[in-house]
């Protein structure tokens, strides 16, 4: 059983990488062919463009693994089948369950692989493209009207909340265009803080520089005018640390598992819609797992006997699988949203689909082919 399993591993691992690396190798060209528009401009390049291109490719390798693994998969299984390897083997002992089971071992190991780069590889060079996109276009500019927060605490005046603005961010952490209202436990405003840019320690606490506070008078009534004060540099005191602002700040690509999960805990603990970042915590959290799904659907095509022009048309088959399943898996999100479905479910459901299409369609093979 060992020669079975080193043979098959072997072979597997081969058709998987170089799946995966023809696949990286396309989205650099054209990922490197887009940087290049920006070579001569402010400074950029052509190595800035090729450092660009070459930090976005974790991220797609982590996207596009599941697919490769089962598009390698079919290739060698349904290759080995062509030549009767894959019969002896059947002949020498391997059934179908063996057979099942040292795939899902391989697939633990393409699982281990994704999450590592998802959770750790991934977001840091998402962070590092970040930064160096920031350093030649002035920042980062937030669609719309910019990245909101939101806080509730207690103070000595009483109960406040707070609604956080920020239009954008440069190159080191620095946040820029910050505004702060301030409200009462009546909801009407108190102050209004804005600066031009800004820091956020670890521990929550903002650094201002350049800030304009406006308070209002308590009692409206009186007539009274709107104190404004400038100062050069205004501490304020948050529970919004580093990491929410940067969950709400940077885009989703660059957030792990456990950051999705502490940010959707923040949205939830001050009253605020969560189910966008509850399906996306669940959907990379069970992203690992797809690759499992991707070797049990590629078995079924070991057991399909075409002797001539068979590896080809079911390597395209593999293509559409793989395809209409990275479809269905960005659909069931928006789908969750839509419908309100439960976070956990809406992202599990594509796996499971395709898990018990592939178990009905291996299990109607053994018997009856």
């Amino acid at each position: 059983m060992k020669t079975v399993r080193r043979l098959l591993y072997r072979d597997i691992t081969a058709s998987v990488f170089f799946v995966a690396l023809a696949f990286l190798s396309l989205f650099f060209f054209i990922d490197l062919v887009d940087e290049l528009d920006g070579v001569g401009r402010r400074g950029r390049t052509t190595w800035h463009a090729l450092e660009a291109a070459l930090l976005v490719l974790p991220s797609h390798f982590y996207d596009l693994f599941p697919v490769a693994v089962l598009i390698g998969t079919i290739y060698s299984l349904a290759r080995m089948a062509q030549s009767s390897e894959f019969t002896i083997l059947r002949t020498g002992g391997l059934g179908p369950g063996r057979a099942l089971g040292l795939l899902a071992t391989l697939g633990v190991v393409f699982g281990a692989i994704t999450f590592i780069t998802g959770d750790f590889i991934a977001p840091a060079s998402e962070r590092a493209a970040l930064q160096l996109k920031a350093r030649f276009n002035g920042g980062v500019k937030l669609d719309g009207a910019g990245a909101w927060l939101k806080e509730r605490r207690s103070t000595p005046a009483g109960e406040r909340s707070y609604s956080v603005n920020v239009a954008g961010a440069s190159g080191g952490g620095v946040l820029a265009g910050i505004r702060i209202f301030e409200f009462d436990s009546d909801g009407r405003l108190v102050s209004r803080t804005q600066a031009q840019a800004g820091r956020v320690a670890d521990d929550g606490t903002w650094t201002l520089s350049d800030a304009e506070v406006a308070r209002w008078p308590l009692a409206r009534s009186t007539g009274a005018a709107v104190a404004v004060e400038k100062q050069a540099s205004l501490v304020w005191p948050s529970t919004l640390t580093a990491s929410v602002v940067a969950a709400a700040v940077l885009p989703l690509g660059s957030m792990t598992t456990l950051a999705l999960w502490r940010y959707s805990a923040h949205l939830s603990d001050q009253a605020q819609a969560t189910q966008q970042y509850r399906i996306r915590f669940w959907r990379k959290a069970l992203y690992p797992l797809a690759c499992l799904v991707m070797m049990a659907l590629a078995l079924p095509f070991a057991y399909l006997h075409a002797r001539t022009g068979g590896v080809s048309l079911k390597v395209f088959g593999g293509i559409l699988l793989g395809i209409s399943f990275v479809l269905l898996n960005n659909l069931t999100g928006f789908v969750g949203m839509l419908q309100g479905m439960a976070p956990w479910a809406a992202a599990a459901a594509p796996s499971g689909i395709y898990l018990l299409l592939s178990m009905a369609a291996f299990a109607w093979l053994v018997r009856y082919r």
